[in-house]
């Protein structure tokens, strides 16, 4: 395990103004908005509902993205725990459209939601005139109140339809993806850095139908944060994992981290640095009908692009200078 330092702030404080805690005050919405359809105030979940329906669409068409939410005092909060940071290594034009690689998933994914899906780190000063979006699974925005509170985060649908839009509508948009998927989240284990990334290859083709350009990033630390226990794939629980997977869209992970007292062992995350870096953009041409041929190109050329940005600043960040890249 890990040595840390205690915390500044209050784990309590950490626990109430955690992301995942927002999601379960969305969740809990649900049933009491179903609750009020058989009271007096049925009006306001009815109008709710309706307007919902209407407004379908809406996730695939460039969202809903809220300044005031993006900038709660909350996130700071998160920032400060491990703390999380983004280092610029190349400007971005506003002129043009981005479809970024976010690399490691991690177990939850701290540095991208806070680099990205908050102001926390100061992206809008870091990145003018660049709008950041980071896609996660499609069907969270079919859920009512949840998607809304997603949106309002810049967070988007991984879905084809939700990606083309944001390349193909104005420039200065950064789409990230997390290209090794929920798949990379069993990879998680510190002092590792394997990818999933040799045969992800729609990225690429989908930037090169809009001429977007490829921005790799690594994020430091995301995988030292939490412990994780592993099963062999012939294990019933592994199996259990891929069979939660194919129903729910992400694995059942059994994770654990440091707990309420120093030593102790619960579900806080180790309070240790996180930085994403961000690499400099590699152009691309715009191809209607990529070939494959050209898809491999830019896909070699990106992994190279990863790999050298991981390289140049991994013994800054606490990697020795053995460690290398390990795609999968």
């Amino acid at each position: 395990m890990p040595c840390f330092k205690q915390p500044k702030h209050f784990q309590s404080l950490l626990l109430l103004h955690w992301p995942l805690s927002y999601l379960g005050i969305f969740w809990i919405l649900q049933p009491l908005a179903i609750y009020l359809l058989f009271t007096s105030w049925w009006p306001l979940p009815a109008l709710y509902f309706a307007w919902f329906l209407l407004d379908w669409k809406t996730p695939e068409q460039g969202g809903r993205r809220s300044a005031w939410v993006r900038n709660w005092c909350a996130w700071t909060h998160i920032r400060d725990y491990f703390p999380i940071s983004i280092l610029k290594t190349k400007d971005l034009s506003p002129e043009h459209n981005y479809l970024m690689g976010v690399h490691p998933h991690g177990l939850l994914t701290f540095g991208a939601f806070c680099n990205f899906c908050t102001e926390a780190t100061g992206f809008s000063k870091i990145f003018p005139g660049i709008t950041p979006h980071l896609a996660t699974l499609s069907w969270f925005f079919k859920i009512p109140f949840i998607r809304d509170y997603l949106m309002a985060k810049g967070v988007c649908s991984v879905s084809q339809p939700a990606i083309e839009y944001l390349l193909s509508h104005d420039t200065g948009n950064l789409v990230g993806i997390v290209v090794g998927g929920v798949g990379e989240a069993l990879q998680s284990v510190p002092n590792t850095t394997r990818l999933i990334l040799q045969k992800r290859k729609g990225f690429v083709r989908m930037a090169l139908q809009h001429g977007a350009h490829l921005v790799p990033t690594y994020t430091f630390g995301e995988t030292e944060v939490y412990d994780q226990v592993l099963f062999h794939k012939d294990s019933f629980m592994y199996k259990f994992q891929s069979y939660f997977r194919q129903i729910l869209g992400f694995y059942f992970c059994i994770f654990y981290g440091r707990g309420f007292r120093q030593g102790s062992t619960g579900l806080l995350p180790y309070p240790l640095p996180i930085v994403t870096v961000v690499g400099e953009p590699l152009p691309l041409p715009k191809i209607e009908k990529p070939s494959q041929e050209m898809v491999d190109k830019y896909h070699a050329l990106y992994m190279k692009a990863l790999t050298k940005l991981f390289d140049q600043h991994k013994t800054q960040y606490g990697c020795p200078e053995t460690q290398k890249l390990l795609f999968l």
